[in-house]
Formats: C-alpha cells, structure tokens, sequence
C-alpha cells in the first residue's frame, strides 16, 4: 500500500519533470493556499501542502494534454490513491471528468486558480502579499482584464462546492501565501 504523500516526495517527483521557476512558484503558492485551507478544515496541513505542490506533475513536458500523463507514473512512483485522485480532480471540467468530492478536492480545484489571482494581485500591491486585503483581490476578480487568463467561473465554482464566500477563501489563501 502506497504511503500519503510527503512535500519531499512531493518535491522529488515534481522535480523529475519540471524545470521552470514560474511552475515552482506556482506549486509553492499552491501548497501555501493548500496548507491555510487544511488548517481552516481541520486537516494534515503538511499532506495537503504536497498534495498542492504536486498537482501540475505533468503539466511542463504535456501542457496541451495535462493529467493525461499524472496517474500511471504517479501510482508506479507509489503516490497513495487520494492524493492521485486530488490531482487528477483539479483539472475537472478542463482536462478530467473527476469531480471533486472531498474537502482536500475542492480546495485544490478552487486554490489552483485563485492562487494565482492572489499572486498577480499582490504583485501591483505596495506591500506585496503582506498587506493584501481580500477586497482587492475581489476586485480584481471582478476586472476580466486583469490577469485574463485567469478562469474566474473555476474559482466562483470551486467555492460554490466548498459552501464558502470568495472573500473567504481569498482571505485564506492570503493568508497562506503571506506565511510562505
């Protein structure tokens, strides 16, 4: 049996298939958000920070055909079932049919987008991430110019599924990213 996965498994296996600074940046502020969201849940903050930094493993080398090439070399590398189906579920709608059931699901469904958001915001901030208020962000959420490839419907969905406020988890994962 697989064993849960661990941010230096996580790391090693991203690693073996990544190698631009953007995609590492993106992993870190996807484990951070992954990390605040665990702690707002209740749950294994550091299983849910690698589960974030892992889930674009295969998004550098198969960009037009992402997690299509996930699951076979992650369940071979011995990556436990949920953290594979985590990974395979971001991409619903998108490039999976997997639908995201369970807590850890959802929020990376929604995070992987909205971290970038809040990335993109915090960049134009004075002060950076450390005085980001969610209110900018939503804000900006709502200018379809800024930041334009950004899927805002991604976002509102994903927490729609999470029965939560965008402000919220906006707020949350500021809060993660500013603690990086």
């Amino acid at each position: 049996m697989a064993e849960k996965l661990t941010m230096d498994r996580a790391k090693e296996l991203l690693a073996a298939t990544t190698t631009e600074d953007h995609l590492f940046e993106h992993a870190a502020n996807v484990s951070a958000c992954m990390g605040a969201m665990a702690k707002h849940f209740g749950a294994d903050e550091a299983y849910w920070r690698a589960v974030g930094w892992l889930h674009d493993y295969d998004f550098e080398q198969f960009p037009d055909e992402h997690l299509q090439h996930t699951e076979e070399p992650l369940r071979a590398a011995g990556v436990d079932e949920e953290s594979i189906r985590a990974i395979l579920a971001h991409g619903w709608g998108l490039c999976t049919d997997v639908e995201p059931v369970t807590g850890l699901e959802k929020s990376l469904y929604t995070v992987d987008e909205l971290s970038g958001l809040v990335a993109a915001t915090a960049k134009m901030h004075p002060d950076g991430i450390r005085g980001l208020a969610a209110r900018s962000v939503k804000k900006k959420f709502k200018d379809k110019r800024f930041a334009a490839k950004i899927d805002r419907e991604v976002i509102q969905k994903g927490c729609d599924l999470l029965g939560m406020d965008l402000g919220d988890v906006i707020a949350i994962c500021i809060e993660g990213m500013a603690a990086m």
